[in-house]
């Protein structure tokens, strides 16, 4: 894969997959699944640059799983893998454990 630094207060994130199971054990089509709103962090930027120049460190790094809005970000596909380009504000929590 390219290499890939984000800017500022981004984040790259790859998706990871739902179970597509139901818990009766009914295989759920990839039509009728959303898009999984879990994912890895890829890449993460330095973090956000504030009005008076100073930086404000990221909470995120790569490594992380993390919960993220449905409709948040931007989806690109880059040597054939799908990944979505979001704002550290985008990502509403970190998945310890």
């Amino acid at each position: 894969m390219s290499t890939l630094r984000p800017l500022h207060d981004r984040v790259i994130v790859k998706r990871l997959e739902e179970e597509r199971v139901s818990a009766g054990g009914i295989v759920i089509p990839d039509s009728a699944t959303e898009k999984p709103t879990r994912g890895k962090v890829v890449a993460a930027g330095t973090g956000l640059i504030m009005s008076d120049g100073k930086v404000r460190p990221m909470s995120l790094k790569a490594g992380d799983v993390v919960l993220f809005g449905k409709y948040a970000g931007q989806e690109i596909k880059i040597d054939g893998e799908e990944l979505v380009f979001l704002k550290e504000d985008d990502i509403v929590a970190v998945i310890e454990g």
